[in-house]
């Protein structure tokens, strides 16, 4: 009987939440396209700046990583810039979006920031040892892999993209 559950478990999908999502598809395409850093705000049927929209937190995080799919990343951290500072969703996209501008030492900054105020934040994690993955530093990736694991990431997006990263050399872009 265990045995089954344990085949269960292993064959299920990958799991889908972290800080402001960790989900293994790209981002749905934005039912409207706004420029710049603006967002869709359904209630008012228009694009609007961040602090002005009715959006929630997890619906400006999807805001967020659609435009870093985009590659929009600087678009991206101007709605992270209304959001509180030390959140932690907001500090591993911050991570993020710089890593992907080429400021990888900065990048680095705000995902320990976000792993500082959550050690559990599977999210950051991936992201940092993504970052080490595409630096050559395997053994730092590596660290982070373990701790995705000990924070009970194993099976997750996180921990999925973060060991194929390793084993492939390939990473992610949202």
């Amino acid at each position: 009987m265990t045995r089954f559950f344990l085949i269960a478990a292993f064959s299920l999908p990958t799991a889908v939440l972290a800080n402001g999502g960790d989900n293994d598809a790209p981002p749905p395409k934005p039912a409207v396209t706004c420029e710049g850093a603006q967002v869709y705000d359904k209630k008012s049927k228009k694009c609007v700046n961040p602090q002005e929209s009715s959006l929630q937190r997890d619906q400006l995080y999807l805001a967020v990583r659609q435009l870093a799919y985009a590659g929009r990343y600087h678009d991206a951290q101007a709605i992270l810039d209304e959001m509180p500072e030390n959140d932690p969703g907001r500090l591993t996209y911050m991570g993020f979006t710089h890593r992907k501008l080429g400021n990888v030492d900065l990048g680095m900054v705000f995902y320990q920031k976000a792993i500082d105020h959550d050690p559990g934040n599977i999210l950051a994690r991936s992201y940092m040892g993504q970052g080490l993955v595409e630096a050559g530093d395997a053994a730092g990736a590596m660290v982070q892999l373990r701790a995705i694991r000990a924070h009970g990431g194993a099976g997750t997006w996180s921990e999925t993209s973060l060991r194929n990263a390793l084993e492939t050399g390939t990473t992610y872009s949202y």
